[in-house]
């Protein structure tokens, strides 16, 4: 059974095409890098299986059903740019929003709720922080917080936009430890990346996309240099002495 199966998924802007006709499926318990040249619809994408933008047209289905904004199944983490940081609200309050899901009727957190919560800071390192307001973290410190909001929302799928962009290195390492370690829980976790010289090194399987799923599989297969060069045109470079990939 795939994990995540999208059909036939185009999203428009005022009439102009951003996704067209996209397809792709992925398998439980992979950590899949959706790659791609800037104004290729990575966030879009995201944002149109999520259904937090209307589509056009295309399917979503998760874990062969239907995708439905009431899925628990599935977290997500925003742009960090995208959150008004300036909320009056605290770290702990912030991974507690992760819980809503699994409240029912029932609003406010549990003991057990507020447990998880900080034991979801502690696996990103921030249960120290817990009472400090949002903005007064740092950007590496804001994205640790929604990386434990994710966590709390104990859920089977996670979209993840650009994770790793404004971190400092200590942050990425915990964060690319922290998605090896939902991997081997069998979670399945899509992460929208931008460098390619770690992309092999960072995710089993791989999505080359521009506007169209240009590739969707194993990394080792598809990171190639042809379906590199399909993807970015001619944005991209290939030194080969090095074995580095740079974009233009």
């Amino acid at each position: 059974m795939n994990a995540v199966d999208v059909s036939g998924l185009t999203v428009a802007y005022h009439k102009k095409p951003v996704l067209i006709d996209v397809k792709f499926s992925v398998p439980k318990g992979k950590l899949i890098g959706i790659v791609g040249p800037n104004g290729a619809g990575k966030s879009t994408l995201i944002k149109a299986i999520l259904g937090l933008i209307p589509s056009t047209s295309g399917e979503v289905s998760i874990f062969n059903k239907k995708y439905s904004p009431k899925n628990k199944t599935v977290g997500y983490v925003p742009q960090r740019g995208s959150v008004d940081w300036d909320f009056p609200t605290n770290a702990l309050d912030v991974v507690l929003m992760g819980r809503y899901g699994h409240l029912g009727w029932i609003k406010r957190p549990s003991k057990n709720d507020i447990h998880f919560a900080m034991e979801c800071l502690e696996k990103v390192g921030m249960e120290s922080y817990a009472s400090r307001q949002i903005s007064q973290l740092s950007g590496g410190q804001q994205q640790r917080v929604f990386l434990a909001r994710a966590l709390a929302q104990d859920a089977e799928v996670y979209f993840m936009d650009e994770p790793f962009v404004g971190v400092d290195a200590a942050t990425e390492k915990a964060i690319i430890a922290l998605l090896n370690e939902l991997k081997e829980l069998g979670k399945t976790v899509l992460v929208v990346h931008h460098d390619l010289q770690t992309v092999t090194e960072y995710f089993d399987w791989t999505l080359l996309l521009n506007r169209k799923a240009i590739k969707c599989g194993p990394t080792n297969e598809v990171f190639t240099l042809e379906n590199l060069q399909q993807t970015y045109g001619g944005r991209l470079s290939f030194l080969e002495r090095d074995q580095m990939l740079i974009q233009q």
